[in-house]
């Protein structure tokens, strides 16, 4: 028999292991050579594990189970015989053979006794004298708090853990679901929160405000829309104005465009813009490399398809790797501020905000413009006060004159019209 054993391959520099997220095969199933047989969560994306070799595959590891690189995951049998739409009927009386074994387990679990002594545990668990102390300020009845030591007594842990009522509600009469969920959190997730825990951490991090007046991007978004998106392919969106913009000031501001290397500073010549985008595995960062030579068809166009393949799960390590600032619009979901978290190891990140029609003083005269908020985090191990303002300052002046500032003006040629 000629077994084919497939390993975790490398996703990418510096990747080490990966979680098992979704298996797409069950174990048994005849597999094609190339067709996608999981799905695997590493710490920067999720990504699909296609099959080696067509043949029968034997599963090695478990959902949520995590592996290392180059570790077996499964077993292809290249020998067997790919079944055929006669040969299914003779695979029947196996799965039917099979389905009195696991049903014989599952009658046996979860024994009436077992279930009778939790609601026994439930109903008598007494509190230490410390648990007792904090549920009497909390003002919890210990007939409400399950205990987890011993003969189900209530730890103080337990009465530490335990919800307090409703304002105005008792306890003793809550009524509707108490159920709980407990899932693990992906891999992706959890170094997302490891990432952003040591930012806070390690990084002397600062934000500073500012707002803008996207009253002349409306203009030409309604103006050369159609235009723009017959010629070009893709819809004008605020995206590109402010990659153009953070361009133009990354090279006005530097310090702002680098890094800490230890005791070094790297300073970069040129501008890898990542674009934070909402996926379903959670927040992903591709990047758009050397933005700063992008025409704003090529920059709409770029986010469009990596947006596209992040919502696919078909985004790749090296599109997400590197990057030298970065863009996030928490606007999107109605925020109206924030302080975005730095994205390692970059010194700085812009946040967008949701555009709100407000009275604003122009020429002496109160007229209503849509405004939004700015806000830049950045380190200040590295980036200066001056530094800081004097680049949001210039994003600002590109946002609220993009004709003049962004595209030398003439609004036709600036959008390749």
């Amino acid at each position: 028999m000629s077994v084919l054993e497939m390993k975790v391959p490398s996703p990418g520099e510096s990747i080490t292991e990966v979680e098992i997220a979704t298996w797409l095969v069950k174990d048994g199933d005849y597999v094609e050579k190339d067709q996608p047989i999981a799905e695997v969560d590493s710490d920067k994306a999720t990504l699909e594990l296609p099959a080696e070799e067509s043949g029968v595959i034997t599963l090695k590891a478990e959902e949520g189970d995590v592996v290392q690189v180059g570790q077996v995951v499964c077993l292809i049998d290249r020998d067997a015989a790919k079944p055929s739409g006669s040969s299914a009927p003779a695979e029947a009386p196996k799965k039917e053979e099979e389905a009195p074994k696991a049903a014989e387990p599952a009658k046996t679990e979860a024994p009436k006794p077992v279930a009778a002594a939790a609601t026994q545990t439930y109903a008598t668990g007494t509190p230490s004298p410390a648990a007792k102390k904090i549920l009497d300020e909390k003002g919890i009845d210990a007939s409400q708090v399950s205990g987890s030591g011993r003969d189900g007594r209530i730890s103080k842990s337990d009465a530490e853990l335990a919800a307090v009522p409703a304002f105005g509600g008792n306890p003793m009469t809550a009524t509707g679901s108490r159920s709980t969920t407990t899932t693990k959190l992906s891999v992706l997730r959890r170094k997302i929160a490891q990432r952003l825990v040591s930012v806070k951490n390690e990084t002397a991090m600062l934000t500073t405000f500012n707002e803008v007046d996207m009253s002349e991007i409306f203009r030409l978004r309604k103006q050369y829309k159609e235009e723009f998106a017959q010629k070009h392919g893709v819809g004008l969106g605020f995206m590109s104005f402010f990659t153009k913009a953070v361009t133009r000031a990354l090279q006005m501001y530097p310090d702002v465009n680098a890094s800490i290397d230890g005791d070094f500073k790297v300073n970069y010549d040129f501008c890898d813009i990542s674009i934070a985008v909402s996926g379903p595995k959670g927040l992903m960062v591709p990047v758009l490399r050397n933005a700063e030579n992008m025409s704003f068809a090529s920059v709409e166009a770029n986010i469009k398809d990596l947006a596209i393949k992040v919502r696919d799960g078909k985004i790749t390590v090296d599109e997400m790797t590197g990057g030298t600032f970065t863009i996030t619009n928490g606007g999107t979901f109605g925020s109206m501020m924030s302080t975005p978290i730095i994205n390692p190891p970059q010194s700085a990140i812009l946040g967008m905000h949701n555009i709100i029609q407000r009275p604003v003083a122009v020429d002496g005269q109160v007229v209503i413009r849509p405004m939004m908020y700015l806000a830049m985090s950045y380190d200040h191990r590295i980036i200066d006060g001056k530094e800081s303002v004097g680049f949001l300052v210039a994003v600002k002046e590109a946002i609220d004159n993009p004709v003049e500032i962004l595209m030398n003006g003439d609004e036709k040629k600036g959008l390749g019209l």
